[in-house]
């Protein structure tokens, strides 16, 4: 088989499509959620907690040069002056987001997981109701469920 003609197989496949539509919603949606931190949850936090500024929450390796100017407690002025860093505040950000996105997944999946439960539960009350003795049934019905069965079992009924 032409790869070609694999490659188009492969892409007409419905999980593919359904894939890459999630893709690009995580994508517009890591933007929202970026906001969401910058924007909101980290100045709440910080003012619950004291202003705190996670950004500027750094380790300092290196020596500061010569001539620096900028602020000690600054994290951007000094990585621009080429100082040894090791940022943990901006990992305490992606953690943060990281959190919201989970729980904003972890709340839609258990959504569309109800959602698909119910479905799949009426559909189950609505397939069979020749069990339910509520429900009446027509002999002329169950006589044609009784010769599909029989077809379906490989019996072969006289003409």
């Amino acid at each position: 088989m032409a790869l070609g003609t694999e490659f188009r197989k492969f892409i007409a496949r419905g999980n593919v499509i359904d894939l890459a539509v999630g893709v690009v919603i995580g994508a517009a949606f890591s933007g929202i959620v970026t906001q969401l931190t910058e924007a909101i949850l980290m100045p709440l936090i910080g003012w619950l907690f004291g202003d705190i500024d996670f950004s500027n929450w750094f380790l300092m390796l290196g020596e500061v040069p010569e001539g620096y100017e900028g602020a000690l407690d600054n994290y951007e002025q000094l990585k621009e002056a080429g100082v040894a860093m090791i940022g943990y505040g901006a990992l305490i950000t992606a953690v943060i987001n990281f959190l919201i996105v989970a729980f904003a997944l972890f709340m839609l999946v258990r959504s569309v997981n109800k959602v698909t439960e119910e479905i799949q539960r009426k559909q189950a009350e609505t397939e069979d109701s020749s069990t339910n003795p509520e429900v009446p049934t027509d002999p002329q019905l169950d006589v044609l469920k009784k010769i599909l069965a029989e077809l379906k079992g490989g019996k072969s009924t006289p003409s």
